[in-house]
């Protein structure tokens, strides 16, 4: 069991580069003060936690989704220091038999929190070996092979799963159903955003006006991850172009350097956008087509350039092929000349 235990926790630390490390640990709210945003969520959440421990209870498994970078596993982390419980972090692809769950559980301890994210990745014969183990506290392990073969259960202390996911849909109904609590994650205003950089840039102890926030915000589509990446690569330009402090002018120069524009597009969104426009008159236009056109995966497409695209209304995918919206051409400077047939699309 114990070799077992060490792979898995070895494949998720592979997982895991330099940077993402950082942005991890340092710059992750360590109390609920500094966790900006998801105001609801929080109330939810707080109200559940004081109820768990006025009872002397487990907190009920929850479920967190929504897209990545929102939030998810700095939720997760307070909830265990709020529990004052001891958390396992793991993830779906690294549990790859009923042995390594079977390993991770029998370890756990009375109110213990296991965290798996990408919790929709669990192989299927793992996902039922967790079913028992979440509404009973109990795990079936089977003993022996063919005629002689006999079913053990293993009680298992109170514990608490908390399941991450970016694709709740891929997630089938029984385990779904299992988690008492389920909260999505949705995407982050200006405002909160703020706040957020402000603390990154204290604990990173560095100097950034108040412009200079707004600037990050503005461009960090929503989304935390994002903001704390765009806040440490305005940090190095301003240690190296400048005097170690970031300001407007600084900021701009370093986000014009990674080609992310004041709404936060970046070049590769631009690239996807112009392609539609310049080559094919606009659309309507096949995701096959645009694959070829910008030398890009179908996946890469679907799953990271379009879905802000989308969400701010750039691009309008329809059954002829995805269409570049006016309010696209506007913003890229360009002249909006669609046709008939792409107005009734539109």
């Amino acid at each position: 069991m114990q070799h077992v235990k060490t792979k898995i926790k070895e494949e998720v630390v592979e997982k895991v580069n330099p940077e993402e490390e950082v942005l991890f640990t340092s710059l992750r709210a360590s109390k609920w003060d500094e966790f900006h945003g998801q105001k609801k969520i929080k109330e939810a959440l707080k109200i559940t936690i004081a109820a768990a421990k006025a009872r002397k209870e487990a907190i009920e498994h929850i479920l967190l989704y929504g897209p990545p970078g929102l939030g998810k596993t700095t939720l997760s982390h307070l909830i265990a220091k709020e529990m004052g419980s001891n958390i396992r972090v793991t993830s779906g692809p690294a549990i790859e038999r009923a042995g390594d769950l079977a390993s991770i559980l029998t370890n756990l301890e009375k109110g213990d929190i296991l965290f798996i994210d990408e919790i929709h990745r669990l192989n299927k014969v793992v996902e039922e070996t967790l079913y028992p183990a979440m509404e009973d506290y109990a795990l079936d392990i089977i003993i022996g092979k063919g005629p002689s073969a006999r079913t053990l259960r293993l009680d298992l202390p109170q514990f608490t799963i908390i399941g991450a996911t970016t694709r709740i849909g891929l997630l089938s109904a029984p385990l779904r159903d299992r988690f008492g609590v389920v909260h999505r994650l949705s995407f982050y205003n200006p405002i909160d955003l703020e706040g957020i950089i402000f603390v990154a840039a204290k604990k990173l102890k560095v100097n950034v006006d108040k412009k200079s926030i707004q600037e990050i915000a503005k461009r960090a589509r929503g989304t935390p991850r994002i903001a704390l990446k765009l806040l440490k690569r305005s940090r190095d330009f301003a240690q190296v172009k400048g005097k170690g402090e970031i300001t407007k002018e600084l900021t701009h120069e370093a986000l014009d350097l990674l080609e992310v524009d004041s709404i936060g597009l970046d070049g590769s969104d631009k690239r996807f956008i112009k392609a539609i426009i310049e080559k094919h008159a606009g659309g309507p236009v096949g995701i096959e087509t645009l694959s070829a056109s910008i030398s890009e995966d179908i996946g890469t497409i679907e799953e990271v350039i379009e879905p802000y695209l989308l969400q701010i209304g750039f691009l309008k995918r329809t059954n002829r092929g995805r269409i570049i919206t006016k309010s696209a051409y506007e913003h890229l400077g360009k002249k909006f000349t669609a046709d008939k047939a792409q107005q009734k699309l539109l």
